[in-house]
This record gives C-alpha cells, structure tokens and sequence, in this order.
C-alpha cells in the first residue's frame, strides 16, 4: 500500500468516526495483509496535520487518541447549523468538576471542605453518568470514601491530551479556555455541542453564593466557571 493510500484512509476513517481514535483503532480499518504498523499511521496523521495547518479544520490529538476538528476560530459560524439551546452547567457543578481535575484524587469531603457546601449528590451522579470523572479508589479513612477523578472522556470532551495541558489555575478564568473545539458531526448530528443543559439541579443546602448557571462557550462544547479563589 502506498503512504498516499493508507494517508487517504486514515483521513478517511478519522473524518467517519466523530471521536478519537488511537493507533489500534486506525489499524484495524485496514485488512490484515495490508495493515500498517503504529509509526506509519502516526506518519500518515502527522502529514494530514502539516496538510490541514492553512485550513479551518485540524487534526487534535486527546487522552483518547486523534481527532478531526473545526478550529476554535470557525466555531461560532459553524455552530449557526444547529440553533440548539447551548448547554447550561450549576456553579456548584463546575466548582465540583474543577476541584476534581485539579485535585484528584479527591474525595467528596474534601471538596466540601474547600466549597464550604455540602456537595448534592445529584452533581456527582451527572459528572458519572456523562462519564467526565470515576471512582479512582478509596481514601484509607474510617469509612473507605471513595477517591474521585476524571477521566479519558474528560480530556476527549476538552480537547486535552493529557492533564499536563491544563492551564495554570491562576491564569484560568473559565473551564471552557481549556480550548475545546467543535468536533465535526456524524450523519448530521451535532456532536458534543448539543448536549443536553444541566439546568434542573436542586439547589445545595446552605449555598454560600446563589447557585447561578453559566452557558457554555458559544459553538464550542465546554463549560464556563468562574473558578474561586480556595482553588488556587
């Protein structure tokens, strides 16, 4: 197989999946006689990426591997496609989901112990469900809590490779600059931009700030907290 060949069906299959794929993932779209190794489809990725560096789409590596993507620039005129109510996360969610990312593992009452509000459980019931943090372990306490961390759907939601790229919370104003782009649709669906709004939280008891909500970045999946000052 020639390297514009296996190029062309790598582009082909990362433009087909709507997600990231890994170098496995890639491999098996090829037929086994002619199945490349891992540094060829690596080369072919990274000559689609030299190709793509004038066009408004691009090519994001994340924790779950390489992706198609618009560039964030392009982001608020694509979105104009899907007029869909963008989605709406608690501050107290988003206080949650930052504590878990920069302090995992953690557990539930140290991120009440910083929060200075007990945590609902309906906020770590959604951040599981969507798959964004997991039980990691358990903390050697009475009781055994249980340790909280994100995950590799975390890093693919933002568009991270790895936890070393988040920003320096002292120079994050807002989860949604952890540079999440707009991943382009399957068969016309909009991707991680029309996920649902999480606007139905009950309130947490004893709230120190009115639980106000935050939309996320306009064309972008991603969320928007203003995170406080206990973070840094």
């Amino acid at each position: 197989m020639s390297a514009s060949d296996l190029r062309n069906i790598v582009e082909a299959a990362l433009l087909a999946a709507g997600k990231s794929l890994t170098l496995n993932e890639l491999s098996q779209v090829f037929d086994e006689p002619d199945r490349p190794d891992a540094h060829a489809i690596r080369t072919a990725i990274e000559s689609l990426a030299v190709d793509y560096a004038a066009r408004p789409i691009e090519i994001k590596e994340t924790g779950a591997g390489w992706r198609i993507q618009v560039r964030r620039a392009y982001g608020p005129a694509v979105a104009r496609l899907w007029p869909e109510r963008p989605p709406r996360y608690s501050r107290a969610l988003l206080e949650t989901l930052a504590l878990i990312a920069y302090r995992q593992p953690i557990t539930r009452a140290e991120i009440e112990s910083v929060r200075g509000v007990a945590v609902n459980p309906n906020i770590t019931k959604t951040l599981l469900e969507r798959q964004w943090i997991r039980v990691v372990g358990h903390r050697d306490l009475p009781g055994r809590p249980e340790l909280l961390g994100t995950t590799r759907e975390f890093l693919e939601y933002f568009g991270l490779k790895s936890l070393g790229e988040l920003p320096p919370l002292t120079e994050l104003r807002s989860l949604g600059e952890i540079d999440p782009q707009l991943d382009l649709p399957v068969a016309g669906q909009p991707a991680a931009l029309a996920g649902e709004a999480i606007d139905d939280e009950p309130a947490e008891a004893e709230a120190s700030e009115p639980d106000e909500f935050c939309a996320a970045p306009q064309a972008v999946p991603g969320l928007v907290a203003a995170p406080r000052d206990e973070f840094r």
